[in-house]
């Protein structure tokens, strides 16, 4: 008995041992003609395996570069599509650099920061509103957070070391609610618990 661990190595293993074994006698092959005659066959025969990417250009040319890979690039065939260089598929890719950016406050995320950076761009009024939405989504993370009542000074002061002391607060801004913070998680619940058990009710009711 012939173990598959005992068998020639496999290129690209979802084509299976067959479509190999058909590209090997393809490469043995010495008449062109019958050779591309053999190429064709094995080509429609792999695309057979997705039928309905068959006659899709990027799926066909993915077929004739895997042709050229299992056949380790012997074949001299016409083909549509230029033949793949063994170099640039043996090229090892780049490495990705690791996000360095540390976050100063992680109940904030990254979305405050982002946000702070582009209110510290601009100007009047605009930057006067865009500041007041700020601090009351910093103050909804941080109650979401803590699950606790925050004071609003640790708001501001956050705001004020988060943008180096550029956004500042009118004296006279009123901060959201704490109280409406928790009741609007709540609330959600709530109604999504009441959609499951109308839901239950008229599943009964149907049946």
């Amino acid at each position: 008995m012939e173990y598959n661990t005992e068998r020639e190595h496999l290129t690209i293993p979802e084509y299976g041992r067959h479509v190999h074994k058909m590209i090997n006698h393809a490469t043995s092959l010495t008449d062109k003609e019958e050779q591309q005659k053999c190429v064709d066959a094995i080509i429609a025969f792999m695309g057979q395996m997705n039928p309905h990417l068959r006659d899709v250009k990027e799926f066909t040319h993915k077929l004739w570069d895997h042709l050229h890979i299992m056949s380790d690039f012997k074949l001299d065939i016409k083909s549509p599509y230029p033949k793949p260089e063994a170099e640039k598929l043996e090229e090892k890719p780049e490495p990705m650099t690791y996000p360095s950016n540390k976050i100063r406050f992680s109940y904030y995320g990254n979305t405050i920061p982002t946000m702070i950076k582009t209110a510290m761009k601009m100007e009047g009024s605009e930057k006067e509103i865009m500041t007041g939405m700020i601090a009351n989504q910093m103050k909804k993370s941080y109650i979401l957070f803590n699950e606790s009542s925050v004071d609003n000074n640790i708001i501001r002061l956050h705001l004020k070391q988060m943008s180096n002391d550029e956004l500042k607060l009118a004296d006279d801004f009123e901060f959201i609610r704490s109280a409406s913070v928790r009741q609007g998680g709540a609330n959600s619940n709530k109604k999504n618990n009441g959609k499951k058990k109308n839901y239950k009710k008229n599943y009964k009711k149907k049946y």
